[in-house]
C-alpha cells in the first residue's frame, strides 16, 4: 500500500513540476489573474461552472473569491452557477441537463464579466454550451482544463492545460493553480490588508 501511496504523490507533483517549468504556463496564469482583477475592479462579475469534482473545485474557487483566501477583505462577486438546486433541476427539467449552465450564463451573464468553466475533458456538453452562450454575451472565457483541452479550449479566451491525462491530477492541479489565481487577485486588489 505504501508504494501505491508513494507513486500518486509522485504523479501529482510531476504535473505540477511540468507546470512550473512551462514558461507558457506560468505567463498565462499571470495573464488570467490580471484579467479577473481588471473585472473585478470594474465591478463585474465571475461565474464558475464544472461537472462533478470540478463543479467542487468551481464552488471552492468562487468561494475563495467571494469569501475570503488568506486575508480578511471585501467580498468580490463571485458564483458557482450549479449551487441553487432549484435551478439546476428545473433547468435540466424543462429543458436538459446539457443547458443548466447556458440558461444560467444567459440570465446572470454581461458584457465585460467572466466565465470560468472546468472540465478536465474538455467536453461536457453543458460546459461548451455555457462557454458559447458567454461569448455571445461579451463576457471573458477562462477555461481549466486537460492535455488537450477538447473543443472548449476553441471557446476560450484563456484556457489552462494541466499537462495530465488523468482526472484526478488534473483537478489536483485546478485547485493549484486556482488557489494561485486568488492569491495573486487578493494580494493586488488588498494590499494594505497584508498579503
Amino acid at each position: 500500500m505504501n508504494s501505491i501511496i508513494r507513486s500518486i504523490l509522485s504523479e501529482s507533483i510531476s504535473v505540477k513540476e511540468k507546470i512550473s517549468r512551462d514558461p507558457n504556463l506560468i505567463d498565462l496564469v499571470g495573464k488570467i489573474s490580471e484579467t479577473l482583477i481588471i473585472a473585478f475592479k470594474a465591478n463585474q462579475k465571475v461565474l464558475f461552472c464544472g461537472n462533478g469534482g470540478s463543479a467542487s473545485d468551481a464552488q471552492h474557487l468562487a468561494a475563495e473569491l467571494s469569501g475570503r483566501f488568506m486575508i480578511d477583505r471585501p467580498a468580490l462577486f463571485a458564483e458557482a452557477l450549479h449551487v441553487n438546486s432549484s435551478a439546476l433541476t428545473a433547468i435540466g427539467n424543462d429543458f436538459s441537463f446539457a443547458e443548466v449552465y447556458s440558461r444560467q450564463v444567459q440570465a446572470k451573464g454581461a458584457p465585460g464579466d467572466i466565465l470560468v468553466a472546468l472540465s478536465t475533458s474538455g467536453n461536457s456538453e453543458n460546459i461548451l454550451r455555457a462557454a458559447t452562450e458567454a461569448r455571445k454575451k461579451g463576457m471573458i472565457v477562462v477555461g481549466f482544463t486537460g492535455m488537450n483541452g477538447g473543443k472548449l479550449k476553441s471557446l476560450c479566451d484563456y484556457c489552462l492545460l494541466v499537462p495530465s491525462h488523468n482526472t484526478a491530477r488534473i483537478q489536483e492541479a485546478h485547485i493549484t493553480l486556482g488557489h494561485i489565481i486568488c492569491q495573486i487577485i487578493e494580494s493586488t486588489l488588498f494590499p494594505a490588508n497584508g498579503s
